[in-house]
């Protein structure tokens, strides 16, 4: 067998435009062999469809001829030579029969097996190596934009690591996708020999050992010839595996090798900075003027070649001179927007462009290049050497220059840098033509979309209405306050990252449906006017309330009471959508309850938010309930609390009149020498406070 072409394994991390131009290639060829192979795979299978359609016919046959002698025919007489004829033709037949069916399920297995694994298994998998590796692919270019996009000037920590950590996974998962691929291609070349050759072997077979059951005789330059191909068949398989041996070692190896290369800023200690390259190639960004005053950024391949700069965009053939490096000046910059940026200066001073590499090592080694080719040091017999000479004195020119504004703006002390505004995005007028297409029943006419929140710090501003919902209190903006917050006794905290997508007022609150209608109108607004901006907030779920808080600040931007949210769901489709109907007390007539619908688009928990809220709504429910329950019991111990008193004062009441009555007993009765005792003055006044407190008891009673 004669060596096929490979894809280069080892140039899947430089993902370079040549190594996708070679990748096309064998994607037009992958493309080419399955289109072949389900041609001949249907041209297989109509022969094993005709062998067992041949088989079930002959069997039929066979079994006709059996029922012969049952038949009665009201013209023909028993025959018994026809009979006896026709049963030892059925026999024949029958022994027929079964080679028919021996042959199909030796076609089954040799030849119909091995195609369909090829077709099933083998294609399809090159076909899900390609969706991921665009997927990769695309997920990488994603990564390093937002990575290349990162400000110099407002340097976050947190956003610089997420971003690198991006460009790590998003680089890893490409090489490791793309060298996976390119084995899968590579190896294709040889399961397509083997996908076409073992099922006509198997053919081929499966008649020899068919036509073997009538006849010994055979031709034996056709067994030589098929032994040969059988032969042939498993070098190919041998070779194969040890292709597939070597290419799975090589890109574990190559996988241990390029961890730190991941790493959009890799660690200068563990990959020093090289000084005395002539030659450089890679991704740069290049800095377009798009006007005046504004520019763009866009991502090409960069490589030198001699003397010259050249470019090529992904997709391109070949590429295309950027400018003439020889006797150039080449600095670091200070960029006002992006880092790791540099400046080429042709040796006239009429063309100047300037670049961004990705990383720090990266923008060294290449301002280290172009200073050497600017040199003509790649003109020498050894250019490293050459360059390792004049290294000190090529790194004296790399001395970074601060931009015209800044140092304009360093001349003007006391102005701000930034200038922090909240805005709102609202349709008025323009949506009519929107809302037209809703239901009337839902959503009212001509109703404004809010496309974003309002800030607590601009709620108290003049002539800014509040958002239903909001409270009207301003939120501490250090998240301090005087009182307890009423959430902190709540069983329930769920925290969730929703982004806001517009809130609009509702005419019905009854069902979902207008949680559905307000999704369909708030996204088709968006697209018609081309608002993509969501403003990112922490959506926390407690017993009381829905609260919005600000990721950053910690400020609570919006709040919705619990009770006043009556509907609530997510999209029918799209899970990452919901949104709830909020009832306020307040709306555009007086006396008129207002409801606004808010749709928010989460990170794949539309379903669990929408669970959190019905769990809270029914600890809700049996929090109200317990203390309905409470406050009952509380009236019941009440009212027998006032029924003791009043029993223990009927008590006292009988108990003075009995001391009453002894008293006047005692004061009535003579003493033993005939003398009715006379109370004191005390006791007589005791007497005479004793009835008019039972009088007074007696009016009380």
């Amino acid at each position: 067998m004669l060596g096929t072409d490979k894809l280069p394994i080892e140039e899947t991390l430089e993902d370079s435009p040549q190594t996708r131009s070679l990748l096309g290639v064998f994607e037009e060829d992958a493309a080419a062999i399955s289109s072949y192979s389900n041609k001949l795979f249907h041209a297989m299978r109509r022969i094993y469809d005709a062998q067992n359609e041949l088989s079930a016919a002959t069997h039929l046959t066979s079994k006709l001829l059996k029922e012969y002698e049952k038949q009665r025919f009201p013209l023909g007489g028993d025959d018994e030579v026809m009979t006896s004829t026709l049963q030892q033709f059925s026999k024949v037949i029958d022994e027929l029969s079964s080679c028919q069916a021996v042959l199909s399920t030796q076609l089954a297995d040799a030849m119909m097996f091995s195609i369909g694994q090829f077709k099933e298994r083998d294609l399809k998998e090159i076909l899900t190596l390609k969706e991921v590796f665009q997927i990769a692919s695309n997920d990488h270019d994603v990564a390093i934009n937002r990575y290349s996009r990162l400000s110099k000037r407002r340097e976050n920590e947190k956003t610089k690591f997420e971003a690198t950590e991006d460009v790590y996974t998003a680089r890893k998962k490409q090489h490791q996708t793309m060298m996976h691929y390119f084995c899968a291609l590579n190896t294709i070349q040889y399961k397509k020999k083997i996908a076409i050759l073992e099922p006509l072997l198997g053919y081929m077979q499966a008649q020899i050992n068919f036509f073997k059951m009538g006849s010994e005789n055979l031709n034996s330059q056709l067994e030589e010839f098929l032994s040969n191909i059988s032969s042939s068949v498993q070098s190919v398989r041998r070779e194969m595996d040890n292709d597939m041996e070597n290419t799975q070692q090589t890109i574990q190896d190559m996988e241990a090798a390029s961890e730190p290369l991941y790493l959009p800023d890799p660690d200068p200690k563990k990959l020093p900075v090289n000084r005395n390259l002539t030659r450089k190639a890679g991704y740069l960004n290049i800095r377009n003027k798009t006007g005046l005053v504004s520019s763009s950024w866009d991502r090409h391949y960069f490589f030198t070649q001699g003397g010259n700069l050249m470019s090529q965009a992904r997709g391109d053939v070949a590429g295309g001179l950027v400018m003439d490096i020889d006797n150039c000046s080449v600095m670091a910059i200070d960029s006002e927007d992006r880092r790791y940026c540099f400046q080429i200066t042709s040796f006239d001073g009429k063309k100047a462009v300037i670049l961004q590499a990705e990383s720090k090592k990266d923008c060294e080694e290449w301002i280290s290049t172009i200073n050497n080719i600017s040199k003509r040091i790649y003109l020498t017999d050894n250019p490293e050497e050459t360059a390792a000479r004049v290294n000190q004195s090529a790194l004296e020119a790399v001395t970074p220059s601060p931009s015209f504004q800044q140092r304009h703006e360093s001349m003007r002390p006391g102005v701000p840098h930034a200038r922090r505004t909240s805005s709102t995005g609202s349709i008025g007028s323009d949506s009519s033509a929107l809302t037209a297409l809703s239901l009337d029943s839902i959503v009212a006419p001509d109703t404004p979309i809010q496309f974003d929140i309002i800030s607590p710090v601009s709620e108290d501003q003049a002539g800014q209405p509040r958002t239903p919902g909001q409270t009207g209190r301003r939120t501490n903006p250090f998240g301090e306050s005087g009182e307890k917050s009423e959430s902190e006794d709540s069983i329930l905290h769920q925290l969730f990252i929703v982004r806001f997508l517009g809130s609009m007022e509702v005419k019905s609150d009854e069902n979902t449906e207008v949680v559905y209608e307000t999704m369909r109108q708030i996204l088709a607004a968006r697209a018609i006017h081309n608002i993509f901006r969501m403003t990112e907030s922490h959506l926390l779920v407690t017993c009381d309330c829905l609260k919005l808080i600000d990721p950053q600040t910690q400020v609570t931007r919006l709040r919705f009471p619990l009770a006043n949210v009556i509907v609530y769901g997510t999209h029918q489709e799209n899970k990452r959508l919901f949104g709830f109907v909020l009832r306020t007390a307040g709306g555009r007539a007086e006396g008129r309850p207002l409801s606004v619908c808010y749709i928010f688009e989460s990170n794949n928990e539309g379903e669990k938010i929408c669970d959190s809220v019905g769990l809270a709504k029914q600890i809700a429910l049996h929090a109200e309930l317990d203390r309905k329950v409470l406050e009952k019991q509380k009236e019941i111990e009440k009212v027998k609390e006032k029924k003791q008193k009043e029993i223990s004062k009927q008590k006292q009441i009988e108990k003075d009149l009995e001391e009453q009555s002894r008293l006047i007993a005692a004061s009535s009765r003579p003493n033993a020498e005939g003398q009715f005792v006379v109370l004191s003055s005390s006791q007589s006044e005791d007497s005479d406070v004793g009835d008019e407190g039972k009088k007074k008891r007696e009016s009380e009673a």
